[in-house]
C-alpha cells in the first residue's frame, strides 16, 4: 500500500503468546471473560533510510492478580518508510495513527484467530479498536 505519507514494507506478528497455566485457569477465565480488557501501546523503532518498525502490542488480562487468570498478548509489527517530504512534526500522527489504522483489520483477525484457537472461540472485539481516538485521548 503506498499512502502519500509512508509505504508499508512488512507486516507480521513479532510475538503472539497465549498463556493458561492448568483447567483451573482456563475454566475461571472463562467465567470472568467478560471482566478482561484489552490495552493497546505503540512503540517505534527507528531504521535507517526513512524508515520505521512500528510495534503494536494488544494484552488482554484481567487485572486482578488474586484470580487464577489467562494471559494473551500479541505484538504486531509493521515496517514503513516515510515519504522524504514529511515533517518530523508530522511524524508522531503517522506512526501512532495513520500506520496502525492502515493495518487494523490484520490486528483484529490475529486477536480474534489467537482467543478462538486458546479455546476461546466466542471473544469477539465489542467493537473496532480506533486508532485515531486513542491517538487525540494521548494529546490531551
Amino acid at each position: 500500500i503506498m499512502t502519500e505519507k509512508f509505504k508499508i514494507l512488512a507486516k507480521y506478528i513479532k510475538d503472539m503468546s497465549s498463556e493458561t497455566p492448568d483447567v483451573e485457569t482456563y475454566i475461571s477465565a472463562g467465567n470472568n471473560i467478560a471482566k478482561y480488557q484489552l490495552d493497546i501501546d505503540i512503540k517505534s523503532i527507528a531504521l535507517k533510510n526513512k524508515m520505521i518498525e512500528v510495534n503494536i502490542t494488544l494484552k488482554f488480562q484481567h487485572k486482578d492478580t488474586q484470580l487464577k487468570r489467562s494471559h494473551f498478548e500479541i505484538i504486531y509489527a509493521v515496517a514503513v518508510k516515510i515519504d522524504e517530504s514529511i515533517e518530523k512534526k508530522d511524524l508522531e500522527k503517522i506512526v501512532l495513527c495513520d500506520v496502525p489504522n492502515s493495518v487494523v483489520s490484520d490486528i483484529e483477525k490475529s486477536f480474534t484467530d489467537m482467543m478462538y484457537n486458546s479455546g476461546f472461540p466466542n471473544i469477539k472485539l465489542e467493537k473496532k479498536i480506533d486508532f485515531t481516538k486513542l491517538y487525540l485521548e494521548r494529546l490531551n
